[in-house]
């Protein structure tokens, strides 16, 4: 779901990450460890996975590498793990893609029964935001344009049957106004048609576009968390507008194939829940605006099956489909 070119802050923490996590590797002994991203190299997912490898590369003496497996909206990579041998040296590093795709296309894992959750790492809102020289000041102003001129609104976001793109249907549905949702390949091509004029507004999540949004190119209009965001602190939710049910996030967390063994599985997540508590992990994330939200085990798996049940019933009622 993140697209292809990140901010400059993302890049040169790639570049670090890249170089430090092979090295690392190398010079550890013990036990290894693969965290398949089932996304292109690049993007956020990626760029977390690489930072979680070298912490735990360095501070846990397991050889850690990323393998990005991308293709199919994240199905690819992620039956490609959902077959691995449940030893705990296999993990997946995903998104709500994860859950949403078994709704929406045919695939050969089952979200809650073909994996064992082991911890959620960092949660980030998805944002609506309008180019820096749109007339549009905030959603309340974007609504009132769609309310005057049904179906004048364009929405974008990274392809079809994503979290944004859920996210939008579901403010229409609420709003009970005529706007367009615009697909595209990639985050980037998005953001760009909106620096272009050519749509409306763009809807992604704050890790793609914390770049554009320092840089002042993009302007955040609304917020779709339940509450507000540290990292855009003077941006309202959707929910402070009124529409009080409303919720849509993303996330990246680690899974493992099912059926790993119990002292296995708790092995994975203590190493995962040191790395995504530990102070060098923390201000990474802090650079990018983000910080951690570990969640493991149980809990996780909680969470993701109340996801699960929402995105589906999201996905009937507005009737979402994938060509």
């Amino acid at each position: 779901m993140f697209c292809n070119r990140v901010s400059t802050l993302f890049a040169a923490l790639l570049g670090c990450s890249i170089m430090a996590a092979p090295v690392s590797a190398q010079s550890q002994s013990g036990h290894s460890l693969k965290i398949v991203v089932p996304l292109a190299a690049g993007g956020g997912a990626d760029i977390l996975a690489r930072i979680l490898a070298e912490q735990i590369s360095q501070g846990q003496n397991v050889n850690t590498i990323v393998e990005n497996r991308p293709g199919a909206g994240t199905v690819i990579g992620t039956e490609a793990v959902a077959r691995a041998a449940p030893d705990g040296e296999t993990v997946l590093l995903t998104n709500p893609a994860f859950l949403i795709n078994p709704h929406i296309k045919k695939v050969s894992y089952d979200p809650l029964t073909s994996f064992d959750p082991v911890c959620n790492m960092v949660d980030f809102p998805l944002v609506f935001v309008v180019a820096a020289n749109s007339p549009l000041k905030s959603m309340a102003d974007m609504l009132a344009m769609a309310k005057a001129k049904p179906g004048s609104v364009t929405v974008a976001s990274a392809g079809t049957g994503n979290p944004t793109h859920i996210g939008f249907e579901v403010l229409k549905k609420a709003t009970g106004l005529d706007m367009t949702y615009v697909p595209f390949a990639g985050a980037a091509p998005a953001v760009n048609a909106l620096l272009g004029g050519h749509i409306t507004a763009v809807y992604s999540d704050y890790g793609t576009i914390s770049g554009q949004l320092k840089s002042g190119a993009l302007r955040p209009i609304a917020v779709g968390a339940k509450k507000r965001f540290s990292g855009l602190p003077d941006v309202p939710t959707i929910p402070e507008l009124g529409y009080t049910d409303y919720e849509a996030e993303s996330w990246n967390g680690i899974l493992a194939p099912a059926k790993t063994p119990k002292e296995t599985l708790a092995q994975l997540i203590k190493t995962f829940s040191a790395a995504g508590n530990s102070t060098q992990v923390k201000d990474k994330l802090a650079a990018l605006g983000l910080g951690p939200t570990v969640l493991c085990g149980a809990e996780y798996g909680a969470s993701l099956k109340r996801q699960y049940d929402r995105f589906g019933k999201a996905i009937r009622e507005s009737n979402i489909k994938v060509e």
